[in-house]
């Protein structure tokens, strides 16, 4: 690797990419939020005496797991606006959706992860002892306050250090958003190749944000999991 071309790749795509991972990191944190909210309720649901609804989310996880995450986004981005223009358009003549690519990589990632947390956070809940939630109820809480008030805020607790390993992952995985042309490190990345031929230059870098970024997180993980421990 030249020195020289590599300088020049670091001076001129660095900036480039620092402000991507801005976008990133918001892209994250959105996702994230929305899959927390999709896995507390899906854990919720499978956990409910409604056999109906065991099914249908059952179904839901099986087709969500089942499939690649880069496939959910292409979907989202690119099929569900024409689903959906066509069954509003019955109604309304003329309907056509549009979606941005950011949009599409907040729902697709979201609800791919928010499937896998559904199963961190169910086993989360049953982790908690029955007798605390038969002990709320004798003090006259019902079974949804127990719920929301006794047993869900401990087994978040147990739930954390997981959580965190997903959001590193969910992290990295904002990489597979360049595919529906998001303007993320990747796609930036890819453009600057192509156009200077810095090819390794240019994915090295990549690589190094990816890596300052990835590793803080990791070990703060695993410090949080360690303080976890003792006050168990």
């Amino acid at each position: 690797m030249n020195h020289l071309d590599f300088k020049t790749a670091f001076e001129q795509l660095t900036p480039s990419l620092l402000e991507a991972l801005g976008l990133v990191v918001a892209l994250a944190l959105l996702s994230f939020t929305l899959a927390l909210t999709i896995g507390m309720l899906v854990a919720l649901g499978r956990l409910s005496k409604v056999r109906s609804l065991h099914v249908v989310l059952i179904a839901f996880l099986e087709i969500v797991r089942g499939t690649p995450l880069l496939v959910q986004l292409l979907y989202v981005y690119y099929v569900l606006p024409e689903i959906i223009s066509y069954v509003v358009g019955i109604w309304v003549p003329g309907y056509h959706m549009n979606i941005s690519a950011f949009t599409a990589s907040i729902v697709g990632l979201g609800v791919n992860y928010g499937c896998y947390l559904s199963e961190v956070f169910r086993s989360s809940i049953q982790a908690i002892d029955k007798g605390q939630l038969e002990a709320a109820k004798a003090l006259g809480y019902t079974s949804r306050k127990a719920m929301w008030h006794i047993v869900i805020p401990q087994s978040i607790r147990i739930a954390l250090p997981p959580l965190g390993n997903y959001f590193n992952a969910m992290l990295k995985d904002t990489s597979l958003c360049a595919f529906i042309t998001l303007g993320e490190i990747i796609l930036k990345t890819q453009a600057y190749a192509s156009q200077t031929f810095l090819t390794i230059e240019s994915y090295t870098i990549a690589a190094l944000i990816y890596l300052i970024v990835s590793i803080p997180l990791g070990q703060a993980i695993r410090i949080m999991e360690r303080r976890l421990r003792r006050h168990v």
